[in-house]
C-alpha cells in the first residue's frame, strides 16, 4: 500500500482535490471529518474538551466558534486541544487503514500535515495550491470568516511556498477544474508506477 499525504493551506481547494481522488476510486481518510465526528453530538471528545475549555460544547457538540476563540492566538491552549484531538484521530486513521488494508493506494487528507509532522508517516506528499489572491477570496467568502481570523489561521500554517518546496507533487486549483482533475490523475498514475517529484 502507498500512502499519499494530501495537504494545503486554508482556501486552497484541498477538499475539492480529495473528492477527485475519491471519485477515482482511491480511499480517502479525511482528518477534518474525523474531528467533526469526534466533536459532534455525543462525540467521545466532548467531555475532555468541555473540561479544558468550559462553555465550548453543547448538546450539538463542539461550538466551533467558541472553541476557535478559546484557542486561536494562544499556543498553550492550542497544544492542549491538540493533545486531546490528535490521539483520537490517530485511532480513527488506524481503523481506516485496517478497513482498506488491501488497497494499493490510499490518501490521508490532513490540513496540518507538515505542521504536525504527519509527513513522516506517508510515502509521498501532495500539496494543493492556488495563488494568494484566490486563496484569500475563497476563504473570506466562508460564513463567519473575517480577515483577522484568516490571518490568525495562516500564522499557524507553513507558508504555501514552503509546502510546495517540500511536496512530491503540487496540484493547482486556480485553473479550470478539468486541469485540476487531470493533475490528480497524473499523480495517481505516477505513484502507481513508483515515481515521485
Amino acid at each position: 500500500m502507498i500512502v499519499l499525504g494530501l495537504t494545503g493551506s486554508i482556501g486552497m481547494g484541498k477538499s475539492t482535490v480529495a473528492a477527485m481522488f475519491a471519485d477515482a476510486g482511491v480511499p480517502v481518510f479525511d482528518a477534518d471529518a474525523a474531528v467533526h465526528r469526534l466533536q459532534g453530538p455525543d462525540g467521545p471528545l466532548l467531555v475532555a474538551i468541555e473540561a479544558r475549555f468550559p462553555g465550548t460544547t453543547d448538546p450539538a457538540g463542539v461550538d466551533r466558534a467558541a472553541l476557535g476563540q478559546a484557542v486561536l492566538g494562544d499556543d498553550a491552549a492550542m497544544r492542549a486541544l491538540e493533545a486531546i484531538v490528535h490521539p483520537a484521530v490517530r485511532v480513527e486513521r488506524e481503523a481506516f487503514l485496517a478497513r482498506h488494508h488491501d488497497a494499493p493506494l490510499v490518501v490521508f487528507d490532513v490540513p496540518l500535515l507538515f505542521e504536525t509532522g504527519g509527513d513522516r508517516g506517508v510515502d509521498r506528499v501532495v500539496v494543493v495550491s492556488a495563488s494568494a489572491p484566490i486563496q484569500r477570496e475563497r476563504t473570506l467568502a466562508r460564513p463567519g470568516m473575517t480577515a483577522a481570523k484568516f490571518d490568525a489561521i495562516l500564522s499557524r500554517q507553513l507558508p504555501d511556498s514552503e509546502k510546495r518546496a517540500r511536496a512530491d507533487f503540487v496540484i493547482p486549483t486556480d485553473v479550470p477544474l478539468e486541469q485540476t482533475r487531470a493533475a490528480v490523475m497524473r499523480v495517481i498514475a505516477c505513484v502507481q508506477r513508483g515515481q515521485g517529484r
